[in-house]
């Protein structure tokens, strides 16, 4: 049996089959871990690069004077440096939404053992009787 539901259909689902199931989610728990890890340390190095690249473009706007002489505002430098940082914000945003999707996938999986524990206590309380 794959998952939950497949112990859930079968007529009489027994401790081995919520064993199993248990088993598979914990394998499933490490390799989500993992994957989360690597996400956000991806993340963390691309946030970093952003934020480094941001303040070296809003210092090079903060020297220059506009077409019409005047020093740029602080919102112009903001909104020239994010879009000459545009693609190194999209691959970060892009990266943030990975990072929650994993966190999202960590509780999706929490919750099946949780689901999947409340089974096997009642299976056991059913083979008890």
């Amino acid at each position: 049996m794959s998952d939950l539901s497949e112990i859930a259909k079968s007529q009489v689902a027994t401790p081995a089959d919520v064993e199993r199931r248990l088993i598979r989610l914990s394998k499933e728990i490490d390799e989500a871990h993992s994957e989360l890890i690597e996400i956000e340390s991806h993340y963390n190095s691309m946030k970093a690069q952003y934020e480094i690249s941001m303040a070296r473009s809003r210092m090079l706007y903060a020297t220059k004077s506009s077409p019409t002489g005047k020093n740029y505002t602080v919102t112009e430098r903001d909104d020239m440096a994010l879009l000459e940082n545009e693609e190194l914000h999209l691959k970060m945003a892009t990266t943030e939404a990975q990072v929650k999707a994993s966190r999202g996938n960590m509780v999706r999986i929490k919750t099946q053992v949780d689901i999947t524990r409340s089974v096997g206590s009642s299976v056991r309380a059913s083979f008890e009787v």
